[in-house]
């Protein structure tokens, strides 16, 4: 009770087949598939992402780089 069991997804199956007919549900699952296969050929196809620093951009000066700043010593008690 409570739990989806075989029954009720066949008969959600069988309304979703009444309303929209087979040959959209069918059309609905390829696209899917299509943009599984798509996904996966996207992240394998990626080349992996340079670390270079970009030191300056054509005609516009270099910003400073930030220094990290450290917290001054803590006094004894």
């Amino acid at each position: 009770m409570g739990g989806l069991s075989i029954w009720h997804l066949l008969l959600v199956g069988v309304v979703v087949m009444v309303l929209f007919g087979k040959g959209r549900v069918s059309d609905l699952m390829e696209d899917v598939g299509k943009g599984i296969k798509s996904f996966k050929k996207g992240i394998s196809d990626d080349e992996p992402v340079s670390l270079k620093t970009v030191t300056h951009v054509e005609g516009q000066p270099v910003p400073p780089v930030a220094q990290p700043v450290t917290p001054p010593p803590a006094e004894p008690r």
